[in-house]
């Protein structure tokens, strides 16, 4: 009942915050970005946590996200800095979380190859508009693409439930491709399609992330 009710309000929230940006309210983007990015923290937080050290860790990563959202809502250019470098710290977190859990298997090396390949691909199609963001974006994409792969690697722990490892690789998944439409709309193409695909995909990566913790053992 409860779960149901949080992924409602969610829906709301996002629907309305989609309505903003699309009128490029600013003003009220921020209290409901806020709000919903809140709402994940939340979820982990009534969530059933029967292995505390990932609960702990997923915990940490979601509360730097939500600094990032914050971050990245307000209008000064230097914030877009501060909203990286919550996000990178976050997917650090996230690494630790999933590394907790995880149990390589023999296709991880095939996995770990195509996303290095696609990360770079889209590194290297990006690179010639980020100007003096080269560095602090090409630290980015290597961390948030072993993020990836680290939760891949949970799939290898059949000591987990299905549903939960199930959650964790789709979250990610999610995450990776919400953020290449925010690199899209801060260095190529600043537009209301990076939003309207990019924001559904980050909160259901980060959504399924919180659920995830109830539903591994």
């Amino acid at each position: 009942m409860l779960n149901g009710l949080i992924v409602v309000s969610a829906f709301i929230l996002l629907s309305i915050l989609l309505y903003f940006e699309k009128r490029r309210r600013q003003k009220y983007i921020l209290p409901v970005k806020s709000i919903l990015s809140t709402l994940f923290v939340l979820t982990v937080l009534v969530q059933p946590h029967p292995i505390c050290r990932y609960y702990h860790f997923l915990l940490a990563g979601l509360i730097l996200c939500l600094a990032g959202d914050v971050f990245l809502a307000l209008p000064q250019k230097k914030m877009f800095l501060y909203g990286l470098f919550s996000f990178l710290s976050g997917h650090i977190i996230y690494i630790f979380a999933f590394l907790s859990l995880e149990k390589a298997g023999p296709d991880l090396w095939i996995v770990l190859l195509i996303i290095m390949l696609v990360s770079g691909a889209f590194y290297h199609w990006l690179v010639s508009y980020l100007g003096s963001m080269k560095i602090p974006v090409l630290l980015y994409v290597v961390v948030i693409s072993i993020m990836l792969v680290a939760a891949w690697s949970v799939m290898g722990n059949l000591s987990l439930l299905p549903s939960g490892r199930t959650m964790i690789v789709a979250g990610a998944f999610s995450f990776y491709l919400s953020d290449m439409f925010v690199a899209r709309d801060r260095f190529y193409k600043r537009e209301f399609l990076n939003r309207l695909v990019g924001l559904p995909l980050y909160y259901t990566g980060q959504f399924l992330f919180s659920f995830s913790v109830g539903l591994l053992k």
